[in-house]
């Protein structure tokens, strides 16, 4: 049970949109915090590839870091 109280924990400091997140960081939720999230400057192009870069079962993964 302890276990899963701090895998809890440790999620809710990853999660913006947790209190947890901010207080962690010593920091404060700004006002616009959501406002400011919502406004991605990359293009849904930009952005799938992007994803796809982050995705190790994906093949750009590897090509964006020089392997394979």
């Amino acid at each position: 049970m302890n276990h899963d109280m701090n895998q809890n924990n440790n999620a809710n400091q990853r999660n913006s949109n947790n209190s947890s997140y901010w207080s962690s960081r010593s920091m404060e939720k700004p006002n616009n915090w959501q406002a400011s999230k919502n406004q991605c400057t990359l293009s849904k192009q930009e952005q799938d590839n992007r994803s796809k870069q982050l995705n190790p079962n994906n093949e750009a993964y590897y090509s964006s870091r020089g392997e394979k």
